[in-house]
């Protein structure tokens, strides 16, 4: 492959146009380029975004945004990035994000860029910023590398109303004071309503209590994303409440991060996507998103769903039924950072008790003010979740963080193009592209990203099919892909050559009239 010469690049840095993105986020002029430059990508492998075939041609950008699309001719004077037959592809939009939580110490977000990620969707699992307005307004005084979408959270709202009050359902009054505090955040851009109904206060709500404010987001004209009410014991319940929301309420939903995390449903993804299509096909609008891993990455705690931490049976329930104790391994421990990186199992071996007292002695440790804890857990099965991504109507997404020690933070997106698409086959290339672009978008309801064509903001990302690779593990969970040459953000390069350049033209991206 061919890359562009040094010359080449500095005039790329130089001289893009970002009048929109610097008036939006405050970049300094310097990094303006004249009013009307161009560039020209050329000879590249154009895998569009819609699932359709991939074709050669060049994609002309001005400004932050794509001006055409075909067999082009470099203009007078613009500056030309020779592709030599790579794929350029919008860039990857991650539904279910929380790269967002480090952003104000690390602005590049390399760890998202360096695999293809141009726009995070954050305020996941019930948890965001309240209202937005003040996500939003960070954004703007601090500019990041990446475009950024975020939900309104419904753990956030019930906090803010109900205080340490919560393991109840709330009241009437409650509920409309809740309200109230979604009313605004929608009214500031909101793409609609987030919940994680596994996690404190959220699991004490009840479905009227969520259908309620579900309601309200549909009149606003948003939708709704759920960390279900559990993604192991009770999960067919949890899907039925979600489906039975997106038939009252008429908007779209997602199932955040479709899983089948507990032995007894190993095998069963055709009957979880079986409940899905049945309510697609009777007019229920409902899509997933899934991450390429079989470990997920949340806290001990979320094992118990009656909160029974101390209960021994409930303890040896969930090491026999979802992970088991070589598979659960700590990612945080405040009370002892030492056992960091350890499992349940080998805790359990160190202090020569068995592995469920081991589990309930974590958690007790771990409840005291200004504690916390973080486990990775293994309890998912390979070929269900190459199912949940071949389905028709789910998109990829990472679900992870920066500087995490879950690798699906810094290598989930390149993981799908190496793994699904170029060793498994699992997937096309334009399969997975749409996945990733297109397919993200509409389930998110963004418009002018996720597809190249003229009009597009221009979020892109280049890259080798034939070497593209995650390179993320456990044991070194942020180590960079590979295979990505460069990403584009709004039509500025923010990753070339395995390294950030330091632009930062991120934009806010709110939801859309309309969808």
């Amino acid at each position: 492959m061919r890359n562009a010469t040094a010359s080449t690049r500095r005039s790329l840095l130089a001289g893009i146009g970002l009048s929109f993105a610097a008036t939006m986020l405050g970049m300094p002029g310097s990094a303006l380029a004249a009013p009307g430059a161009t560039t020209l990508i050329t000879d590249a492998l154009i895998v569009d975004g819609t699932g359709a075939k991939a074709k050669r041609g060049a994609v002309r950008i001005e400004g932050d945004r794509i001006v055409a699309v075909g067999m082009l001719k470099p203009h007078k004077g613009e500056t030309v990035i020779d592709a030599g037959g790579q794929v350029l592809a919008p860039g990857f939009i991650d539904t279910h994000s929380h790269h967002g939580s480090g952003l104000s110490k690390t602005p590049d977000a390399v760890e998202a860029t360096s695999q293809g990620i141009t726009t995070i969707v954050v305020g996941q699992d019930g948890g965001s910023q309240l209202p937005v307005s003040r996500l939003f307004e960070q954004l703007r005084k601090t500019p990041v590398a990446l475009n950024v979408a975020t939900y309104a959270g419904h753990n956030s709202i019930r906090e803010e109303v109900m205080g340490e009050d919560y393991k109840r359902p709330a009241t009437p009054a409650e509920i409309e004071k809740m309200k109230v505090l979604l009313d605004a955040s929608m009214a500031e851009g909101a793409l609609g309503l987030s919940t994680g109904l596994e996690y404190d206060p959220g699991i004490y709500s009840t479905k009227d209590e969520v259908l309620t404010l579900a309601k309200e987001t549909a009149r606003l004209g948003g939708r709704y994303i759920s960390h279900m009410r559990s993604e192991d014991r009770y999960i067919w319940e949890a899907l039925d409440e979600i489906i039975e929301i997106g038939k009252q309420t008429g908007m779209p939903v997602q199932v955040s991060h479709m899983k089948l995390a507990m032995t007894d449903w190993w095998g069963q993804a055709d009957r979880f996507l079986g409940v899905m299509d049945r309510a697609r096909a009777a007019g229920v609008k409902i899509t997933g998103d899934v991450y390429p891993y079989e470990y997920w990455h949340s806290t001990l705690t979320v094992m118990f769903p009656e909160r029974d931490f101390a209960n021994r049976e409930s303890a040896r329930f969930a090491l026999e039924h979802i992970a088991p104790a070589e598979g659960l391994r700590l990612s945080s421990f405040s009370p002892d950072p030492s056992l960091i990186g350890k499992t349940v199992a080998e805790i359990a071996v160190q202090r020569g008790i068995d592995p469920a007292d081991a589990l309930m002695q974590l958690i007790a440790e771990s409840q005291v003010e200004g504690a916390s804890e973080g486990v990775m857990g293994t309890s998912m099965r390979g070929d269900d979740i190459a199912k949940l991504i071949a389905w028709p109507h789910s998109n990829i997404c990472s679900d992870g963080t920066l500087a995490s020690r879950h690798p699906r933070g810094a290598g989930s997106f390149t993981r799908i193009l190496r793994q699904y698409v170029r060793e498994d086959r699992l997937l096309t290339l334009e399969e997975a592209v749409h996945k990733m672009t297109g397919a993200s978008a509409e389930n998110m309801g963004i418009g002018d990203r996720g597809t190249i064509r003229a009009g597009q903001h221009a979020d892109l990302v280049m890259f080798d099919p034939a070497t593209v690779a995650d390179r993320a593990t456990i044991e070194n969970p942020t180590a960079l892909s590979t295979g990505i040459s460069r990403v584009w953000v709004n039509g500025t390069l923010v990753f070339s050559d395995g390294r950030s350049t330091g632009n930062r033209p991120g934009q806010i991206v709110k939801r859309s009239a309309g969808k």
